[in-house]
């Protein structure tokens, strides 16, 4: 899998897919980073085997502010990135990338006590992604459970998917927090990526 395709003899920029962690491919356990707690979602490991078939890079972006609060070492993300690594394996797909976010303004730890362009709603983890991995944001998906997430798809410029699985709360709506398509769960993004792709509609 590489994150552009060839076209006669060039390089052209192509479509991925963006994935919150907690909530989305995972259930959400509020500054998890114990592995062992670490569960997919529901309809997760079918969005997986969807998304490898369609031969799409995929890619985590997670706020990490944990980190920045003092709840746990920017140490122990690499253990959950194994985690990570390890059970969408499982389902028969691969992650290209994970972008973590460790910042937060009301922090306590330094150097990750202060405001950033990463932290979402902010769209600053896909516009590295794309810089890094020659994507084509208008052409790739973000799919996250809280609005947030939809504002950081929406402001980088990618198509957007809310998972409304009850993690969303607030719902202060905004310009930016409008996301194309409303879904139950991550299998239902992925069978409307996967539609999409073909020229399809999908619906609930």
């Amino acid at each position: 899998m590489t994150p552009r395709t060839r076209m006669h003899g060039k390089a052209w920029p192509r479509h991925a897919v963006f994935l919150d962690k907690d909530g989305t491919l995972l259930t959400d356990v509020p500054y998890n980073v114990d592995p062992l707690l670490m569960r997919l979602a529901p309809g997760a490991c079918e969005a997986l085997r969807i998304l490898a078939e369609l031969d799409l890079p995929l890619y985590i972006i997670s706020n990490q502010s944990g980190v920045a609060l003092g709840k746990y070492s920017i140490d122990a993300l690499e253990n959950v990135e194994k985690r990570l690594h390890g059970l969408v394996r499982d389902c028969g797909a691969m992650l290209s990338g994970i972008y973590w976010c460790t910042h937060h303004p009301e922090g306590s730890v330094a150097p990750h006590n202060r405001p950033c362009e990463c932290r979402k709603p902010a769209p600053g983890m896909l516009l590295r992604a794309a810089r890094e991995h020659g994507i084509a944001l208008e052409q790739s998906w973000f799919a996250g459970d809280i609005l947030d997430d939809v504002e950081a798809g929406n402001r980088a410029g990618c198509r957007t998917i809310l998972i409304d699985n009850g993690n969303e709360t607030v719902w202060r709506r905004g310009p930016f927090r409008e996301p194309e398509r409303v879904v139950a769960n991550l299998h239902e993004a992925a069978l409307t990526i996967q539609h999409s792709m073909f020229g399809q509609e999908f619906s609930t």
